[in-house]
């Protein structure tokens, strides 16, 4: 098998009129709106992939940031076959991380912090040390609020001014909220802990006291290409402004119709204001979708015509059937039509491996897991472990069965997950975490 890479010209090949558009225009400042389903992940490696291989770029010097390790490792997959191997494709915690983690020793002659590993339970510690009762909803919320006020790059005391107009956790006062902050950040500290949004915290920190550091990652990176751009918060624009710095080389692709990490902070602002910062940015729109019949990209310009910022696509594929809406009152009544519309389809002779559910978070599925065993369902649930199958749920079962509280009349995931929510589960981990 030949291990010959694509020249410039196949790079371009493989792309439609607005990919290519994208791949050519090598240096920034650059911003692609690209809807879903539209080829973004491809123009923006086939762009750093066809800058390296006409010259534009060293490879080296190119960091393609993105919000998951798993969109990360995809992104550095395919730039190795595109033959940009040496293109660093990181999160923005993993590249902050990684920085951290080779200046503070050369700066502070002391080991870098250690990551803390467990956020609720040191929140949990923090309250309780502030004489608060607060059940395990309380306690989310109030690492969630944590987490929004530093992304959000406010101080204790700035966020002190700015909560009185949020919906703060539980029956919880603002004095509450800063005492349990200000008591969390003395248990880290205390400790020699700092959790992820810390990472980015340090980083930044780091960056602006050090100018010497600042120049050497100035110098170490060069060209730079943000995916999910809608779901920057104002502490990684920060981070990248300071990596950045008066260049402009850069390149942006999002969609705010996209945007899922509002609740944290994250904004369209800057993808959608990017010319503003950038008066003579050239703005390429990605609109044709590859992954969605007719019907459903009709459906979805019909939802999201009255949004800011939002695409009109248009499809490549084949019209396909109208989407159906239904709506239900609980998330147990949800799952029950889904599991019964499903094995009706089996029983009319639809192969079962032929039919999905898609869902947005791990947690949902234990209601669906639950319906489709109910009505004799098997099923296979891909990219996550099985319910029942998950550390934290084989404890919680075994601690029900050890005070014989199992019983006919509740279904299980409902015992399960109240048991859960005594032993303190959280279920979903912050955007782009690990490194």
């Amino acid at each position: 098998m030949s291990s010959r890479f694509p020249t410039a010209d196949e790079i371009l090949e493989a792309l439609d009129d607005e990919q290519r558009i994208v791949a050519q225009t090598t240096r920034g400042p650059v911003r692609v709106l690209a809807g879903a389903g539209t080829g973004k992940t491809r123009a923006i490696t086939h762009r750093i992939a066809y800058g390296v291989a006409t010259g534009v770029y060293t490879a080296d010097k190119v960091l393609a940031l993105t919000f998951t390790n798993r969109a990360a490792g995809e992104m550095r997959t395919r730039l190795r076959h595109l033959g940009a191997s040496a293109v660093t494709a990181q999160t923005f915690h993993s590249s902050a991380l990684r920085q951290i983690n080779h200046f503070w020793p050369q700066l502070t002659g002391a080991n870098t912090p250690k990551i803390i590993e467990s956020k609720a339970r040191t929140v949990s510690e923090a309250a309780t040390a502030c004489g608060l009762k607060a059940d395990t909803a309380t306690l989310r919320d109030l690492a969630a609020e944590i987490e929004w006020r530093k992304v959000s790059n406010l101080t204790i005391e700035q966020y002190a001014l700015k909560a009185a107009s949020r919906n703060l956790p539980g029956s919880l006062s603002v004095d509450d909220v800063v005492r349990v902050s200000q008591t969390y950040e003395q248990l880290k500290d205390d400790r020699g802990q700092i959790d992820w949004d810390d990472v980015l915290l340090l980083c930044a920190g780091l960056l602006e006291s050090e100018k010497s550091a600042l120049m050497e990652v100035r110098d170490r990176y060069r060209f730079f290409v943000v995916d999910e751009y809608q779901d920057v918060n104002p502490l990684q624009q920060a981070l990248l402004d300071l990596w950045l710095g008066d260049r402009q080389d850069l390149c942006v692709v999002g969609d705010a119709s996209q945007t899922i990490y509002s609740f944290n902070g994250a904004t369209s602002h800057y993808l959608l204001n990017f010319t503003d910062r950038f008066p003579q940015a050239q703005t390429v729109e990605l609109d044709r979708s590859y992954r969605s019949s007719g019907a459903i990209v009709a459906t979805a310009n019909a939802l999201m015509r009255d949004r800011a910022g939002a695409l009109e696509l248009v499809s490549n594929g084949e019209p396909g059937v109208t989407p159906s809406l239904s709506m239900f009152v609980t998330e147990q009544a949800e799952a029950r039509a889904i599991a019964e519309s499903i094995a009706e389809e089996i029983s009319r002779g639809t192969p079962a491996e032929e039919v999905a559910v898609l869902f947005r978070t791990n947690a949902q599925s234990a209601a669906l897991e639950q319906a489709l065993a109910d009505v004799s369902v098997s099923y296979h649930v891909h990219g996550a472990t099985r319910f029942y199958d998950r550390p934290e749920v084989k404890q919680a079962i075994m601690a029900l069965r050890g005070a014989s509280v199992v019983t006919r009349a509740v279904p299980l995931f409902q015992q399960v997950s109240d048991v859960l929510r005594e032993l303190g589960w959280t279920q979903d981990p912050p955007q782009g975490v690990g490194a």
